[in-house]
């Protein structure tokens, strides 16, 4: 593809190669292949599920190395609350209020959010500041009917020259209402690090955040620090980066035709969370949380929380201390066939690596090297959570093109559900992805790997957006859990449902994991 000087000038100051461009274009053009997955994986099959000894065993470990090593928690956090709010903007977009009733309106749309929302209405954790706000601001708003009061509350809620919360980060608003104070998504998490990644009283958490919203998050840091060092006796190194400008993709028209700027400028787009390897890559820790903003609960819960992320890192603990003992064998000595044959059984049996059948058959030099290539990778630890309802993505067995099969955390869009193959396996699935992660991205020298080897380029997606009005395709970068850890070494382990309580709608805030009484 040929570019201007201009447009060589705008890839320079975002970071971006012309290579990086021209590899996107082709996959554009090629298009992007589904996913095939082999089978699902389950229980005893590539998930494991921990007897109560073997969980106290692992919390016990991770208890005694805490100290010992470098802990960092990675939160993103830069998705603005705007989704948790749509059914209610759909709402003030087409509700006529002079033509029916908002119960008419719920009847006709068959609209139970709002039905939901209405109901729950005093429950939620902002509804005191919202009437405050609705008070001061309508001197007869006590003498209004139910029905004005409700659209007040929504525009009030919404409105960008009101309260606006549909602009705020998703960490930034109220998430639970205690009797003491209103607390946010981002409080929540200083609690928890404070709970299980905290070594010698402090804990570090690292955000990933929009760049316009980085003050709103000092100031509410700014606003909670002292209470929350003095309750849980814990200091914290809060850090922030946003995503990069280099991992930014194009765009182009259904002609497959670069899109630009109405000044002629490419138009690039934020790239999905799977941009943030790249964040996750600047971190120099030995053991790191990985956790989404929303997924937190009211105090009385976090002690489940607590208990299974300790388990988690336990668990990788103990793996790893093994994984770097081998990989330091096999710099070091000279090991024999048993030995390797040792090891290989542990890729296989603690690890999910399928080693090759024809392993025993390589010279020793050969086995070495294969060995070294499987062992030296990032390794994680996956939560895993029984699907409650309809089965959607989560870990499956997969086969590569070069008939490689590995485990994989796997999105519902990668995969072929028109295929009646694939789609058979997909309802098999029995647990799903609740982005519950403790990882380590350190070989056995102390050294960070760069992970960006370890990703699957074609595990990107390529989705339908529109812009001025016209329809274009979208590059989004392989997710930060599936594709991108692709090539990790991975481990999967049941945890409760208790573990996993997201904020992606309003009503979500309802739910007993967020209500306080």
């Amino acid at each position: 593809m040929k570019l201007s000087d201009k447009d060589l000038d705008l890839l320079e100051k975002k970071g971006i190669s012309k290579q990086t461009i021209d590899q996107q274009m082709q996959l554009f053009k090629n298009g992007l292949p589904f996913i095939n997955l082999k089978r699902a994986a389950t229980v005893d099959d590539g998930i494991i599920k921990l007897t109560a000894k073997e969980e106290n065993e692992y919390i016990k470990l991770y208890d005694n190395e805490k100290e010992n090593i470098d802990i960092v928690k990675f939160v993103p956090a830069s998705g603005a609350a705007t989704r948790m709010f749509k059914f209610l903007f759909q709402f003030l977009d087409s509700f006529r209020s002079k033509e029916e009733s908002i119960n008419a309106y719920i009847n006709r749309k068959k609209a139970l959010d709002l039905s939901i929302f209405f109901i729950g209405l005093e429950k939620l954790p902002f509804y005191t500041q919202v009437i405050s706000y609705l008070k001061e601001k309508h001197s007869n708003y006590s003498e209004l009917s139910l029905e004005e009061k409700r659209i007040l509350f929504i525009t009030a809620l919404l409105e960008e020259d009101q309260l606006n919360y549909s602009f705020y980060p998703k960490g930034i608003l109220p998430f639970h209402n205690y009797k003491t104070h209103t607390a946010s998504a981002f409080e929540e998490h200083l609690y928890e690090a404070a709970m299980y990644s905290a070594s010698k009283h402090n804990a570090k958490i690292h955000f990933t955040i929009s760049d316009q919203h980085k003050t709103l998050f000092e100031e509410e840091f700014n606003k909670i620090k002292s209470a929350v060092e003095e309750k849980t006796q814990t200091s914290f190194d809060i850090s922030f980066s946003f995503q990069k400008q280099s991992t930014d993709t194009i765009a182009v028209t259904n002609k497959d035709e670069i899109v630009r700027t109405n000044t002629g400028e490419i138009y690039f787009r934020p790239s999905g969370h799977g941009a943030l390897l790249s964040n996750l890559n600047d971190l120099n820790a030995d053991l790191i949380f990985i956790k989404n903003i929303d997924n937190v609960v009211v105090s009385k819960y976090k002690k489940t929380v607590g208990k299974h992320k300790k388990i988690l890192a336990g668990l990788l603990i103990d793996i790893k201390n093994t994984a770097f003992k081998y990989a330091k064998d096999l710099d070091e000595k000279d090991l024999n066939e048993d030995q390797l044959i040792q090891i290989a059984t542990f890729l296989q049996n603690k690890l999910n690596v399928v080693i090759s059948a024809e392993f025993e058959k390589y010279a020793k030099k050969y086995q070495i090297e294969y060995l070294k290539k499987k062992l030296n990778r990032p390794i994680r630890v996956c939560g895993m959570v029984k699907n409650e309802g309809e089965p959607g993505g989560g870990p499956f067995w997969v086969k590569d093109e070069a008939a490689n099969i590995s485990l994989q955390i796997v999105e519902s869009a990668q995969i072929d559900t028109k295929a009646k193959s694939q789609k058979k396996i997909l309802k098999k699935a029995t647990h799903f992805n609740p982005v519950d992660i403790v990882c380590s991205i350190k070989n056995h020298k102390g050294e960070v790997y760069d992970l960006q080897q370890f990703l699957d380029p074609k595990a990107a997606f390529i989705t339908q957006k529109t812009i001025d009005g016209k329809s274009i395709k979208a590059l989004e970068l392989p997710g930060l859990w599936n594709g991108s850890m692709s090539n990790w070494n991975t481990v999967f382990v049941e945890v409760p449902l208790a573990t996993f309580n997201p904020v992606k709608n309003v009503n979500d805030l309802l739910k007993p994991s967020h209500q306080t009484n």
